[in-house]
């Protein structure tokens, strides 16, 4: 048996070979790139790449040996391409996002729409995110609705809840923000509180039915679980209009689950307060616009994306964050409406537009996917 120090004096010798001949693949991968900028075509060429992996791993004979060359020059080739987009970069060719750069937005002309009645909490984020500099605000029945306001120049902006952090993402906003061209401009992170209200002199061994959101709902199960089973739960569209219906209902077997600013707005007693599950219970909303535009300081990046469905295709797409030292908040799947089985991804990264790696990452994803949006950088 050979001695171990010997065998791995010889792997350092191979190793450095390696090196030396990738070293010089690397500098063809470079002659290519200046090739495709002068004929205009473009760097990822996955019919190439597929009739090159084939190759390469008939050379050896064994199933394991096949499937390693094919994981291993997967990663040159990915690594070829990262170089190329560099190059692409430094000869002026980028991704055009559309976006323009500010030094801050002026609300004061701004009409402002959210979803829900007076005291939603979507009207809440609204007066922390504005501070009331805004012109007016109104609201819509529905998400869409809000939407289709900005679409029609009825608002400038619209308040978008996109998350919860116990309940989860907001999935039919997501699929909202990819069907409708507007852009993200800021966000809104607002603290849930959630409250038990009911009409004037009610108490809680009244109580038979209880009317809210689902989210809402979903937020405050182990309370209604564990100490009120015998509830009668009805979902509603927004916790304001809950606590708008048993407002006017008068009835002092209804509660609503919401905001102890319910209870000031439509003149409720709050029998019970921080009910949700989750003391550090928050909200994401997202505020978006037609207008695509990003402050200067803006360091947060909101992508939505489709790729090709196929076998490591999403680690080839997030390798060019990972290459230009960009770190992913979060990322999102969502079914792309009459494709089974093929999902649209949104993902939020941290930077500004106007990073160099930032830069570098969006010509390499424009490439390498099927589409890609920037939906804000805020």
């Amino acid at each position: 048996m050979r001695d171990l120090n010997d065998i791995r004096v010889e792997i350092d010798q191979v190793d450095k070979e390696i090196l030396k001949l990738f070293t010089q693949r690397m500098e063809l991968a470079c002659q290519v790139a200046e090739y495709k900028i002068a004929t205009g075509k473009k760097v990822y060429d996955k019919a190439r790449e597929d009739e090159k992996l084939e190759k390469l791993s008939s050379y050896v004979d064994d199933v394991f040996s096949q499937q390693a060359v094919k994981e291993l020059y997967t990663q040159i080739m990915s690594i070829s391409r990262k170089k190329q987009f560099s190059i692409l970069r430094e000869n002026g060719i980028n991704y055009e996002s559309g976006f323009q750069k500010v030094d801050d937005f002026d609300f004061s002309n701004a009409t402002v729409c959210f979803q829900g009645v007076q005291g939603a909490y979507s009207q809440l984020a609204m007066n922390a995110f504005f501070e009331n500099k805004m012109k007016d605000s109104f609201h819509v029945d529905s998400w869409r609705d809000a939407m289709d306001a900005i679409k029609n120049g009825k608002a400038d902006y619209a308040v978008l809840p996109i998350e919860n952090s116990l309940a989860g993402s907001i999935e039919e906003n997501f699929d909202l923000l990819s069907e409708y061209n507007v852009a993200i401009i800021g966000e809104q992170i607002l603290k849930v509180n959630h409250a038990l209200l009911g009409v004037k002199g009610a108490k809680i061994s009244d109580i038979k039915t209880v009317y809210s959101h689902p989210k809402a709902i979903a937020q405050c199960d182990e309370y209604i679980r564990t100490k009120h089973m015998d509830w009668d739960v009805k979902n509603l569209h927004n916790t304001a209009v809950s606590a708008q219906k048993i407002r006017d209902d008068g009835d002092k077997t209804q509660a609503a689950i919401g905001s102890e600013f319910n209870a000031v707005l439509y003149d409720l007693d709050v029998l019970d307060v921080g009910i949700q599950d989750n003391k550090n219970n928050e909200t994401r909303f997202v505020i978006v616009s037609n207008e695509k535009k990003y402050k200067k300081d803006a360091n947060q990046i909101g992508l939505c994306l489709e790729i090709s469905h196929e076998p490591g295709s999403l680690y080839r797409i997030l390798s060019n964050l990972m290459f230009n030292g960009i770190n992913m908040n979060r990322i999102e799947s969502r079914p792309i409406k009459g494709v089974n089985w093929q999902y649209r991804f949104f993902i939020d990264i941290d930077g500004n537009l106007d990073d160099e790696a930032v830069r570098n990452a969006l010509i390499g994803l424009e490439e390498e996917c099927v589409s890609l949006r920037v939906l804000g950088n805020y």
